[in-house]
């Protein structure tokens, strides 16, 4: 099986008031990544994820670097029981993705995605935006209506065929939601988030994180890595390191990304990290794919021990 073994690394979004407690307490592997994570981001986060409150939890400054980490352990509990044939990572995820890979270091992962997570954050307070799932109508129709509305407002996250979320000015996304409903999508549903993530909105952010980035080394990929920005695999650290510095405005590709993967032969992904978010969405996008959620203590140890 290892031999069409996908790694797929949730997003903002997944996480939830006990991630990763039963990773820490269950494998000394999972205790070193949580410790010395802790001392490279400055950040109390074994508390914020394991006992919350939500509230602290749901703050983009928070989540991301949590949901990382706790990605992180499980691939260090992990280790070699198994090896690959690509990855992929839905936003923030495409930060564990790259980690895995041995593109980005340990050090520097955790860097790097807690400067975007506070950029995103400050954006969000200085320049307000809003983020809604449209599901139930074809992206094409989401497209149009994106384009007559008034004001920003941009195909976010290219999730499954018939949902996409929508990202932009507050205004903007209240009329594509209304006209939405009137092209008759199933659910219209504003997501909780802080701003209009990968929109036009984030430009500023996006230049000063890919300012960010050029401080740090990036290596070839071990294993090819789908990226967000082009929903095709990337082998090279300059490619990767290109399409990071336009992740921030620029929709996920998330369709294109599963389609990619089996085309590079990938039959069976685990999940790894919180939740089982992007399970759901491979499963709507091409049924024929296996796709199992790695990121509780138990599901950890039955593929460590092979089972």
């Amino acid at each position: 099986m290892n031999n069409h073994v996908g790694f797929l690394f949730p997003g903002q979004g997944s996480q939830y008031v006990g991630m990763g407690k039963d990773l820490y307490n269950n494998f000394a592997a999972a205790r070193v990544v949580y410790e010395r994570a802790e001392e490279v981001l400055e950040i109390p986060i074994r508390r914020i994820s394991f006992e919350g409150p939500e509230e602290e939890l749901r703050q983009t400054r928070y989540t991301q670097p949590a949901i990382l980490v706790h990605s992180m352990a499980v691939l260090a509990v992990l280790k070699d029981a198994i090896t690959p044939i690509l990855a992929a990572g839905h936003s923030l995820g495409e930060y564990s993705a790259l980690y895995a890979a041995g593109c980005l270091e340990f050090e520097a992962v955790l860097k790097l995605v807690k400067r975007r997570a506070e950029l995103m954050f400050r954006e969000g307070e200085k320049r307000p935006g809003m983020m809604a799932a449209i599901i139930g109508i074809e992206s094409s129709v989401v497209e149009q209506i994106c384009r007559e509305v008034t004001g920003v407002v941009v195909p976010a996250n290219y999730n499954e065929p018939k949902q996409t979320v929508i990202s932009g000015e507050p205004e903007a996304v209240q009329l594509a939601m209304s006209a939405a409903r009137e092209k008759g999508a199933l659910k219209v549903v504003p997501l909780p988030v802080s701003g209009a993530f990968h929109s036009p909105l984030l430009e500023e952010s996006a230049s000063e994180f890919a300012a960010y980035l050029g401080q740090f080394e990036l290596a070839d990929p071990k294993f090819p890595v789908i990226m967000n920005v082009t929903g095709r695999p990337a082998y090279s650290a300059d490619e990767i390191r290109r399409n990071l510095a336009r992740q921030l405005v620029s929709p996920v590709r998330w369709i294109d990304t599963i389609y990619s993967a089996r085309e590079l032969g990938c039959q069976f992904f685990w999940e790894v990290g919180p939740g089982k978010i992007l399970s759901g969405l491979v499963k709507r996008i091409a049924s024929d794919l296996n796709v199992q959620p790695i990121g509780k203590a138990e599901e950890v140890s039955a593929v460590a021990k092979g089972g």
